[in-house]
């Protein structure tokens, strides 16, 4: 991790492949988010470190991204943890370069990746939060899933108000395993969607279930399989998981929507193709499925 802290504000050095534009239009793509809000080219993000709530303007000049606090600068070792958030949430520990040579000779690939060159995979570090969104998105178009999504923050999540705007952060693992099935059928959840996120969210609070054991598995498979054994967690939520918080590159959710839709506009197919044929494009793609993926999914915003 390359940054500077600056005292009232942090610098981060990403690497050279790095759009902060392109960034941005990803983290734009709704306008029901509620975990972040975009304003003047700049991201501003909650985050919760050890106990505290930090609000983060996240911008970019001079080749850097610069972090400014909005209400006041944490103590440098909450800073510290900011910028490690930060480098995590833009993945930048990734070297895009294999990807971008697997791309320029890819049938496929050639015709989008150049377009949002220094795209990167935005993240979601929290363990919780990614499961819990993958759920929400089962079975459900994007719209309703956002909706559902910003009443459970804005029900369960901290938040902190600066100059009249309102900030929200996931709800905790821990306050959603003492809540119970009515309270979230309250919100429209389906019970089977409730009864899986309650019950994830009290293996983690057990510590049965974290972030740092997934990542003690032996390989990827390992891993999947860990994840597959929990109840709600199928194999598009299990690859999704892996490919936003566990930072595998070659994690495929092969059955997603979007990629179905992706894929057709671009090839100018007359149907959605199958997961056959979507295997089929992908032969070239291998250790970077997920990133192929986040491009298509990167295209249906044009």
């Amino acid at each position: 991790m390359n940054w500077t802290d600056c005292g009232s504000y942090l610098e981060i050095y990403p690497p050279k492949e790095f759009n902060f534009e392109e960034c941005l239009i990803f983290l734009g793509r709704s306008s029901q988010e509620v975990l972040h809000q975009l304003k003047e080219g700049s991201v501003y993000k909650l985050i919760k470190v050890n106990e505290s709530l930090v609000l983060c303007r996240i911008g970019y000049t001079h080749n850097a991204i610069k972090v400014e606090f909005p209400i006041s600068p944490p103590p440098v070792d909450l800073r510290n943890k900011v910028a490690a958030y930060i480098w995590e949430w833009f993945d930048l520990d990734q070297d895009l370069v294999g990807f971008y040579q697997v791309a320029s000779t890819d049938k496929v690939l050639k015709k989008i990746v150049p377009k949002y060159d220094g795209l990167r995979i935005i993240g979601i570090p929290d363990l919780f939060e990614a499961l819990v969104w993958a759920i929400i998105g089962q079975q459900i178009n994007l719209t309703f899933a956002y909706k559902l999504k910003k009443r459970f923050v804005e029900q369960y999540g901290d938040s902190l108000t600066c100059n009249g705007e309102t900030y929200w952060l996931f709800p905790s693992f821990e306050k959603i395993a003492s809540i119970n099935v009515d309270d979230l059928r309250k919100l429209q959840f389906t019970v089977r969607k409730a009864e899986y996120i309650i019950d994830i969210a009290k293996a983690m609070t057990n510590g049965v279930l974290t972030k740092e054991l997934l990542l003690q598995e032996k390989d990827v498979q390992q891993i999947r399989k860990s994840l597959m054994k929990i109840r709600g967690i199928g194999a598009w939520t299990a690859d999704y998981v892996m490919m936003k918080c566990l930072h595998d590159t070659s994690a495929f959710p092969v059955s997603d929507v979007g990629l179905h839709n992706a894929l057709k506009n671009l090839l100018g197919l007359e149907r959605k193709p199958t997961i056959g044929e979507i295997e089929g494009y992908a032969t070239g793609w291998e250790g970077w499925q997920a990133y192929a993926t986040f491009y298509l999914w990167r295209s249906l915003y044009d």
